[in-house]
Parts: C-alpha cells; structure tokens; sequence
C-alpha cells in the first residue's frame, strides 16, 4: 500500500502480459477488497487499486451521492478527472502500457468506471462492470469505437432498477462500444457464475 500520487492505492505487477486492472472497489471497501477478484479474472495481469477518497458516514467512495441511487454530478466529474490524473500518472510510475487498461468495478466502482469511460474517452481499453448505473447522462456522445464492456446485472437488486442499467448500456452502445450485458435473477451482491462470466469474457477479447 502506498499513499503517493494522490490515492492510498494498492499495485502488484503482472507476469508480462501487459495487461492492466484497475480494480474499483464499491461502497465501504478499500484497496484491497477487490484483489483477489482481479487475480480471478486476469491471473496473469498487473493490478492497481485504489481507495476512494470521498467518506460517507466512515465508508470510502470514489464520489459524494445526494440519496439513494441520485449522484452528486458535480462532484462526479471532478473525481472523474481526479482518477484519470491517478491513472496516468500510475501508468508512468509503474512503466504500464497505456493501451492495455482494464477496469473492473462493482457498484459505486462500477459507477466511477462507467463516468471515466465517458468523460476522457481512450483512457480505458475495457471495462468489466460489476452492478453499474447510468451515472450521468453525456451532453455529447463520446467515441468508444469497438471498447469491449461487460456488464453484469441483476434483477432482484435492490439498489438498482433493471432500467437503469439497460440504459447504461444503450449509452455506450450508441458511442459505439460493443457491450455484453449479461442479466442474472440475484441481487446486489456478486456470484460466482457471474465472475466465471467475466472470466471468461476477459480471455475471450482482444487486449
């Protein structure tokens, strides 16, 4: 763990493949939570996760909320920014490859992954996501031309409406992403089949 580059954040190296995760742990988690699902889903892959530097009621965020599910959008955009700097400033302390980032979030890392997709669009290779929202609506459509994303959802969850994640997924498409939204009938909480997904989706894309 270190505290440098503006986040308290986590980093293993890979085995030589060159391919990134950028682990984005959910609401309450912290840098580590979320390793070893990124050891799952890309054995081989370097890891960087990092901590949200927003508390709410003591529980790490990458960003503010106003209520349930209702985002605090300027806020959003600033720690949006906030985690490209990171990110690129990560790549070039760890001799990454830039072209080779793949975030993997779930819930409130899944929102913030989904915001840095849009915002400063070609940061990200791929995105795996993990119970994801819409988290804004983009004034202008970004050009994610051919970014693999994976989505995961459920439909019992109680946290998020199925139409919220749907459209999410109809953003990105219309940017041109090609997005693999699988639809599972649990909750908010993640399952081992939809991680085998995942790891599955992940060996199967050109990175």
């Amino acid at each position: 763990m270190t505290e440098d580059l503006g986040f308290v954040h986590h980093f293993e190296p890979g085995d030589g493949s060159g391919v990134t995760l950028l682990v984005l742990h959910g609401t309450g988690g912290n840098e580590k939570d979320l390793v070893p699902l990124g050891r799952e889903l890309a054995p081989s892959a370097a890891i960087l996760s990092p901590r949200g530097k927003i508390l709410e009621h003591g529980m790490p965020r990458f960003f503010r909320r106003l209520a349930e599910g209702v985002f605090d959008h300027e806020d959003l955009v600033l720690r949006t920014h906030e985690l490209a700097d990171f990110i690129e400033a990560a790549t070039e302390r760890y001799d990454l490859d830039p072209s080779k980032l793949v975030a993997v979030g779930y819930s409130n890392g899944a929102n913030i992954a989904a915001s840095l997709t849009l915002l400063p669009p070609g940061l990200l290779r791929a995105a795996v996501l993990f119970r994801a929202m819409v988290p804004f609506e983009p004034e202008t459509t970004p050009d994610l031309a051919g970014m693999p994303v994976f989505i995961a959802a459920g439909r019992r969850d109680q946290m998020i409406r199925p139409d919220d994640t749907q459209r999410l997924a109809e953003i990105l498409r219309e940017a041109g992403a090609e997005v693999d939204l699988h639809w599972r009938n649990v909750g908010h909480g993640l399952t081992y089949e939809e991680v085998a997904e995942a790891k599955e989706w992940l060996s199967s894309i050109p990175i």
